[in-house]
């Protein structure tokens, strides 16, 4: 099929740096991929997989802990920064990212 429409669109440099450099390790252009996803958007009827958010562990996920468990957490965190056992939140999701 004969690819004549054009896509102008606005991303996160990050997340495309990220995809691409998926898409370049499995071989596949950027556009083939969009015109994949685009395709299962026609074939499904839909977005071509799950969205949901993210389910926090339970050792974390507020919506399950007693009080007395937050204050804990809390307590925990509040004793870190005042050891100075912190890191910075762009370190933070790098070795997040590294792991997921």
């Amino acid at each position: 099929m004969e690819k004549t429409a054009t896509l102008n669109l606005r991303v996160n440099p990050s997340v495309k740096q990220r995809a691409e450099d998926v898409l370049s390790r499995l071989g596949i252009p950027m556009s083939t991929a969009i015109d994949m996803y685009l395709n299962q958007i026609s074939l499904t009827g839909g977005i071509p997989f799950s969205i949901s958010l993210p389910k926090a562990p339970q050792s974390l996920n507020m919506d399950v802990m007693s009080a007395e468990e937050i204050h804990n957490k809390l307590q925990e965190g509040y004793e870190d920064v005042k050891a100075g056992r912190v890191q910075d939140a762009a370190s933070a999701f790098a070795k997040f990212r590294e792991n997921h």
